[in-house]
């Protein structure tokens, strides 16, 4: 990955889970990230965590669901590095496992808003940098529910499927300027986002967390859930010029896992 010494990389969500695995990989591969979180606090940590590494950062405060927080974060790097060469959208917030019969719209909303609409406005800023520089590499967090969508989880579903069908039309779009767009979609992953998950997931089926949990690890083929660093070394992979042949794709980070689709019990679908 030595080609990636010195590119500027904005990683969303940067400060916790996913997207701090990718800081620290793009950073030991010699890149210049920043870390755009809303987390003032969180952001702060990890920019001292990878500075005391060794690493090229710097913390951006960032609201991915406002448009001038966008705005404003990709104007004040351009400023800064000249040039934006990777952008990793790796915001995103889980959904309330809930049925979609029972789904509040403030819920829905809040969901697609941060999911979608945040990935939306973060690759139209980023992608105008970089039609215009002639190169770029965008890379969108998806989720193995966006091909395969498991019950009770329809906002998530959704907002994910929609990342995945931007990035292709976006792919398509940028394709003649030289821009590469692709997503990544993780199956079952050991981070706080699932933390949350899981005990609403168990209690769906009347089993403990950790039931649940060694339910799904069962569930995958490779026998193991998945570890952000197998994220990350797959947005490295997408950042750099082994892949550039490749836009437009979806690639399924899951462990040979292809996903679910049982049918939970009537009572789960009616309970609000």
């Amino acid at each position: 990955m030595k080609d990636l010494k010195d590119k500027v990389a904005i990683v969303t969500g940067g400060a916790g889970g996913i997207g701090f695995s990718v800081c620290e990989a793009l950073g030991k591969a010699g890149g210049k990230v920043i870390i755009a979180d809303i987390s003032e606090k969180n952001g702060r940590v990890a920019e001292q965590s990878l500075r005391q590494a060794g690493y090229v950062c710097e913390y951006v405060r960032l609201d991915v669901a406002h448009e001038g927080s966008v705005r404003a974060m990709v104007e004040g790097v351009q400023k800064h590095h000249t040039r934006i060469d990777i952008l990793v959208n790796s915001s995103g917030v889980p959904a309330k496992v809930i049925s979609t019969i029972q789904l509040p719209s403030e819920e829905w909303i809040r969901v697609l808003t941060i999911n979608l609409f945040g990935v939306f406005l973060c690759c139209r800023e980023v992608g105008g940098v970089m039609a215009k520089q002639g190169s770029g590499r965008i890379i969108n967090m998806a989720s193995l529910n966006a091909v395969s969508p498991p019950a009770l989880t329809a906002a998530y579903n959704v907002s994910k499927a929609g990342v995945v069908s931007l990035t292709q039309t976006l792919a398509i779009e940028l394709a003649p300027f030289g821009v590469n767009v692709n997503a990544i979609s993780p199956g079952p992953i050991e981070t706080e986002f699932n933390e949350i998950i899981m005990p609403q997931r168990a209690a769906t089926l009347g089993i403990t967390r950790g039931q649940m949990v060694e339910k799904i690890r069962a569930s995958i083929p490779l026998g193991r859930w998945g570890t952000t660093a197998d994220v990350a070394n797959a947005v490295l992979f997408l950042s750099s010029s082994q892949s550039d042949w490749i836009t437009g794709q979806n690639l399924i980070v899951a462990g040979g896992l292809s996903g679910v689709a049982a049918s939970p019990p009537k009572e789960v679908i009616l309970r609000k």
